[in-house]
């Protein structure tokens, strides 16, 4: 590089140049005009934002004490005439009684401020470190912000200023309640001290079981009064706040020990407790105390089983629809003012109560179950000690050696054992605080629904007098019980319909058979019928057919329209299998989605929601949710159609035909779960859909002691209900149509050479092959439509009681599957002792009615096989 004088003095003015200094100078100023237009946005943006920020706090609302403290009305409940008050949700039935700051006990107090906001006797409304955290911890975690950073402050003024929150539909309405919630909070904690703010607190939240407040909730926990909590019950109650449903400690301990544990751990760390008080407080026993007050506690004047219901789905649907928080909710309901008209009649609500408390409905054999027990023992020295009724039933086990669980024979067998097991805990000095809740047994439960609504008109969830609110409700979501055979129509029959893989004409071979994977399963009475149509599968409810079914269809199908189409909601992953097709769960069904299910095939394949209201007004008469079913297509018409006619042969000639209404035509089907253990049947007629279940409380056998009665249940109840009624016919729609069909094939009829009925057939499904024919047979009756075949004479396919109930037609030997004379072959009609499958003379095989003592699927007098009614061991523990 050259460095001459020269070049270096060229350079210099290159440098000094005016041209030069000029471009430098320009450089400059647009530096400095960017900084100064850099600085002019953030002032700008700096008055604006204060602008908004003081638009926002202007609009903000003027707060007194008054305002943040807890207030409630009481909520009407009115029956379907929208007029009849049928139940009130009140403010003192909610139990919140106002405490104030000193009748609450320090740990109460401290145990709240440990748990939710630990800086609260710091901070001046806001906890800008609590903030930060939250801020940290929902980037760290991916943007997920779910870690709240309120204040108790804050807290109070969202429930009690904001209650509408829940109806911010933008960004710009949830910030502007939030910078007012702020400012708000840092303006009453100038209005209020820290004890006036947390007393108000203490008597809004809601902790659980329709309680208010902390007061309500020592009663409806520890049936004693706030100011005599102990440390361990404190963590207890002031755990639940963050989640009542979950933190239930009398529903879910499990998970409310660990909160509790999570509640005393802060207290001690934060200084409030030492470290003997919490391990004093760790060893308590809190739950079986929780357990105890809970099976003592009763109520002068429950609530129904429908009310309780109710209630159970307005809290949910106020949440799931209006956004409302779960405090809300409950508040709303017990302490809001609404008007809730609800969907129950009360005629049909009076007829499913007497029938469902008629103890000639129910098995001769009446037993009693310990529902609830708890015994409270406090020694002379002064120690408490608590006891439920799986101490008794662990000591009746080990001492009588009985294996009837919490099941007595009378009350007086069941006072005798708890006497007993009393006595063998029993120092001197004792003294007892005892509670004993017996139940008749069986039990059963009844949901009523119009199926053109989806609406619940009655719903019954246990036989015997309720003694408490919220009590085990059998109808609704307190008890999942296996479906048994109802389910062979929601899994197999009707998805394979709708999908036109069968007809209800397609032949099935009734025989021994296994699932895919080799376990072997039976029909009811080990019996088997051969070579059978759908229909008949479906009306006698032979269990190797509903098994071939959903194996050509799959279990996955199956599940599919069970849970989706269906919406029966309590299927999980593991029902993916093939015993789905006889009812076989993991978890069992609910009774009134077992109804809402059935309803849809009754009301053309159209799925209602069931519901309990029609409507819910607040305090001011505004309407906050209104006509709250949701409707799809589960199956259709022409499913329906088909499945309904199906059914009305269970009615007539089948399983059910005890079911059967004088005045109106019934389609249904039973459901019998292994051994006995649980009874079904879901009918409908034009009008309604009615769901009975009956069996133990604690599963047991009915096998030899009566599995009809759900039948005496539903028809008693349903006799009524259609009393004066105008008789209407099932329609059929004009996606279905009808077609002759050989009996024995399951083909188009050829004349002349086939017995014949005639069928219903989806019209994009109509069968179309034609039989080759079986030689000349008598075809004087050929016509007669399937489910109409019970109106002609003879014992021949009698499933439940009486005469009626022949698969062919016509007198004499018409209908024979095998040929021949006499006796031998018949299926269906003829007279005398026709209706065998297996041929031959005699009483063997018989399928229908007869005398014989082998073989029989229904009614007769033989003790070996029978299904339906009759007498001897009548009553199949599978398939029925």
């Amino acid at each position: 590089m050259n460095y001459g004088k020269r070049k270096i003095s060229k350079k210099q003015k290159e440098i000094t140049s005016k041209s030069t200094m000029q471009g430098k100078r320009v450089g400059v100023r647009l530096i400095k005009a960017f900084f100064l237009c850099v600085i002019a946005v953030f002032i700008i943006g700096a008055v604006g934002g204060l602008i908004f920020l003081k638009r926002i706090l202007d609009n903000s609302p003027d707060i007194s004490p008054e305002d943040v403290r807890p207030k409630g009305y009481t909520t009407l409940v009115y029956a379907d005439d929208g007029s009849t008050e049928i139940e009130r949700f009140v403010e003192a039935g909610s139990n919140r009684i106002y405490k104030s700051i000193d009748e609450i006990p320090k740990n109460l107090q401290h145990a709240f401020v440990a748990i939710e906001d630990e800086r609260f006797y710091e901070h001046n409304g806001i906890d800008p470190q609590g903030i930060l955290r939250a801020a940290v911890t929902g980037l760290a975690s991916g943007g997920n912000f779910s870690q709240g950073a309120s204040t108790l402050t804050q807290q109070l003024i969202k429930n009690n200023i904001f209650p509408d929150f829940v109806n911010e539909e933008t960004f710009y309405d949830r910030l502007e309640r939030k910078i007012q919630e702020q400012f708000l909070a840092l303006d009453i904690e100038k209005q209020m001290s820290k004890e006036e703010i947390l007393e108000a607190y203490m008597n809004t939240i809601n902790l659980g079981q329709n309680t208010l407040g902390v007061q309500s909730a020592s009663k409806r926990y520890f049936n004693k009064d706030v100011s005599e909590l102990t440390l361990s019950e404190c963590a207890v109650i002031a755990g639940i706040t963050q989640n009542p449903s979950l933190y239930n400690p009398i529903t879910n301990p499990e998970e409310n020990a660990k909160r509790r544990e999570e509640v005393l751990n802060k207290m001690l760390d934060q200084g409030y407790i030492d470290q003997a008080a919490y391990d004093e407080a760790m060893a308590d026993d809190v739950y079986a105390r929780i357990q105890t007050v809970n099976s003592q506690i009763g109520e002068d004047s429950p609530y129904s089983y429908f009310v309780d219901a109710l209630s159970e789905q307005v809290i949910n649907d106020l949440q799931s629809k209006l956004g409302y928080t779960e405090t809300q909710a409950y508040n709303a309901l017990y302490s809001g003012g609404l008007t809730i008209i609800s969907t129950q009649n009360l005629a049909l609500q009076q007829i499913c109560d007497e029938e469902m408390n008629n103890d000639s409905n129910y098995p001769w054999l009446k037993e009693v179950g310990l529902s609830s027990y708890a015994l409270t023992v406090t020694r002379a020295d002064g120690t408490v000690e608590n006891y439920s009724e799986g101490h008794v039933e662990a000591f009746r086990a080990e001492t009588y050696g009985s294996t009837e669980g919490l099941t007595f024979s009378s009350e007086e067998e069941a006072n005798s054992v708890i006497a007993a097991w009393k006595a063998s805990i029993a120092k001197e000095g004792d003294t007892y605080d005892e509670s004993i809740i017996l139940t008749p047994q069986p039990q059963a439960s009844v949901t009523l629904m119009d199926q053109a609504t989806g609406q619940i008109k009655a719903l019954v969830g246990g036989r015997g007098a309720k003694q408490t609110s919220q009590s085990l409700n059998r109808a609704y979501t307190g008890s999942k019980r296996q479906p048994g055979s109802c389910f062979k129509i929601l899994s197999a029959y009707a998805p394979a319909l709708d999908t036109n893989q069968i007809t209800l004409a397609n032949v099935i071979k009734d025989e021994p058979w296994t699932y895919s994977d080799g376990t072997k399963f039976k029909n009811a009475g080990n019996s088997y019928m051969g070579n059978i149509t759908v229909r008949e599968a479906i009306a006698n409810s032979q269990n190797t057919c509903a098994v071939k079914t959903i194996q050509q269809i799959t279990p996955d199908l199956g599940y599919e329209y069970a849970k989706e189409n269906f919406s029966m909601s309590t299927l999980v992953d593991n029902d993916k299998y093939e015993p789905i097709a006889l009812g076989g769960l993991t978890d069992g069904v609910y009774n009134y989605e077992l109804c809402a299910a059935f309803a849809s095939i009754a009301n053309g394949g159209v799925y209602n929601t069931p519901t309990l209201y029609t409507k819910i007004l607040d305090h001011d008469g505004n309407v906050l949710i209104e006509n709250p079913s949701e409707s799809h297509t589960a199956i259709k018409d022409s499913t329906a159609a088909l499945l309904t006619s199906a059914m009305e042969s269970v009615v007539t000639s089948g399983t059910g035909r005890a079911a059967a209404l004088s005045n109106m035509p019934v389609a249904g089907k039973t459901g019998t779960a292994d051994e006995d253990k649980d009874l079904w049947f879901c009918g409908y007629t034009p009008y309604y859909t009615c769901c009975v279940w009956g069996g133990y409380d604690d599963p047991k056998s009915l096998t030899n002691i009566d599995t009809t009665f759900r039948l005496r249940i539903w028809n008693s109840i349903m006799s009524r209900v259609h009393a004066g009624l105008e008789t209407r016919d099932f329609q059929m729609p004009a996606s279905v149509e009808q077609k002759t069909i050989c009996t024995i094939t399951g083909k188009l009829a050829r004349a002349g050479s086939c017995p014949s009925v005639t069928e219903y057939f989806a019209t994009d499904n109509v069968a179309t092959e034609v039989c080759p024919g079986h030689g000349s047979v008598d075809s004087g009756d050929s016509d007669n439509t399937a489910n109409q075949d019970a109106n002609t004479s003879s014992d021949s396919g009698n499933t439940d009681t009486g005469n009626t109930g022949n698969t062919g037609s016509g007198s004499g030997d018409s209908g024979n599957t095998g040929g021949g004379s006499g006796d031998s072959g018949n299926t269906g009609g003829g007279s005398g002792d026709s209706g065998n499958t297996g041929g031959g003379s005699g009483d063997s095989g018989n399928t229908g009615g007869g005398s014989g003592d082998s073989g029989n699927t229904g009614g007769g007098s033989g003790d070996s096989g029978n299904t339906g009614g009759g007498s001897g061991d009548s009553g199949n523990t599978e398939g029925q």
